[in-house]
């Protein structure tokens, strides 16, 4: 006999969560079914991990870098046992139980659709009025010759090992292989960094990667540009990727930050009408419905694989399911790279500027020449920021920043361009002093807007 619900989730990471809360805040009797642990990729193998390790050897570059203070120093031991805590030990047993407090189902297991409403969960057929789909996405790690002989990592090995390879290459330069080649190399690690493309953060302006590109070789690790890992063999305890130019490189481990794909294989999804893009990912509408009564969110719809999305469209999904309007919006949504110092990017870039047609104006500007707080906030200040305005509108457009805490006053220019703020205004803004923030309104004056 068939269990029945209002709402079953499926994947309980941090969008399945966002969504499962309000529906069951909302008195609908909810199943969670999650094959793994509650919380998802993010909360114990990508962004929490990720983050807590970075964070004391930003820590210890804010003491290097800060006048009359000395003598940080970096303890793995206690960082990774921080990081044991901050990722609960890999368990998910406080969340299930409060879950079930709650009034929800909690259901572990892979889940299958089979028909319309209807679920599989191993011995289990569960009925429900809405499905929402929240399986996340899984590393992708290419075609490499030999790849079973040598020692392979994805992010799940690199941010839970208990102990540190004294040597790592990482394939690939894009936020993942920028944050895991800081994480390591400031922790000891030598690092060789080897990308595809012919600059880092390739989806970013070109400023940003050479930029990128300067910052992390300025740490001791070693980029290589414009090649391909083709073929992998062992040599003793080492691994070794042959490159296509010709060279090799050798190191305790082989570390694959070459992307993800959405995780919709062998699920069942095409059994209620959910139709998949190319690249496998759920197409959904803009209030997040992929088919009749089943909804999409997360990285399996392929639209932005963020965390703060994937929340969002969580929200987006279960407003709809209460009997919502609210369409989703994907405009002003930040990017960043906790590298060091931080990377951060929101908007559009030049190019698609281009490419849609729009007048523009565009302005760099170097931080330490602009405003004061760069000065107070380290020696030898680091950092840049550029915006890039529609001037037919007269509103930001796209916006990048790589300094300390980018991340955080990143957001400032969010804002703008998501509730088109007006030029005037912006320009009209009255910021703390000293701080970042400061340097858009620097910025702006230096326009012929």
């Amino acid at each position: 006999m068939s269990e029945h619900f209002d709402v079953a989730v499926l994947g309980m990471g941090p969008g399945g969560e966002v969504a499962a809360g309000r529906v069951l805040k909302a008195g609908k009797e909810v199943a969670v079914i999650e094959r793994e642990v509650i919380g998802g990729e993010c909360a114990y193998w990508a962004c929490i991990p990720s983050k807590t390790l970075l964070r004391p050897a930003e820590a210890r570059t804010e003491v290097q870098r800060a006048a009359g203070v000395s003598g940080a120093e970096l303890d793995w031991s206690e960082a990774s046992k921080y990081r044991d805590y901050m990722i609960r030990n890999l368990d998910d047993s406080a969340q299930v139980d409060g879950y079930a407090r709650h009034g929800a189902v909690v259901i572990k297991g892979e889940a299958r659709i089979t028909g319309p409403g209807r679920i599989q969960v191993e011995d289990r057929e569960l009925t429900a009025e809405h499905i929402i789909i929240a399986t996340g996405s899984e590393a992708v790690i290419p075609e490499v010759k030999g790849l079973d002989q040598i020692t392979a990592w994805t992010n799940r090995e690199t941010y839970t090992t208990k102990t540190l390879p004294k040597s790592a290459v990482i394939i690939g330069g894009s936020a993942v292989g920028a944050e895991t080649s800081t994480f390591l190399s400031r922790f000891g690690v030598k690092v060789t960094l080897v990308h595809r493309g012919a600059r880092l953060l390739e989806r970013e302006e070109p400023r940003v990667g050479e930029l990128t590109y300067k910052y992390l070789t300025e740490s001791g690790i070693d980029i290589r540009l414009g090649v391909t890992a083709h073929t992998a063999h062992r040599t003793g305890d080492q691994s070794v990727i042959e490159l296509d130019d010709g060279t090799e490189v050798t190191a305790d481990v082989v570390i694959f930050a070459t992307g993800r794909t959405p995780r919709t294989r062998n699920l069942g999804f095409e059994n209620t009408g959910v139709a998949l893009g190319d690249h496998g990912q759920v197409k959904v509408d803009e209030y997040c419905r992929a088919a009749e009564n089943v909804w999409a969110i997360g990285d399996v719809t392929g639209i932005m694989p963020f965390t703060h999305v994937a929340k969002y469209q969580g929200r987006i999904a279960a407003d709809a399911i209460l009997g919502g309007t609210r369409e989703a919006f994907y405009e002003g949504i930040p990017r960043v790279v906790f590298a060091d110092p931080e990377i951060a990017a929101v908007g559009i870039t030049q190019t698609q500027a281009d490419q849609q047609g729009l007048p523009t104006a565009a302005t760099e500007i170097d931080l330490a020449n602009a405003i004061t707080r760069p000065w107070t906030y380290e020696q030898d200040p680091r950092g840049h920021l550029g915006l890039l305005v529609d001037t037919k509108r007269k509103v930001l457009i796209g916006a990048w920043a790589i300094a300390p805490q980018a991340g955080e006053w990143i957001h400032q220019a969010s804002l703008a361009i998501r509730a088109q703020i007006p030029i005037d205004t912006l320009l009209d803004q009255i910021a703390q002093y000293p701080t970042y923030n400061e340097a858009y309104q620097a910025a702006l004056e230096k326009m012929d807007i």
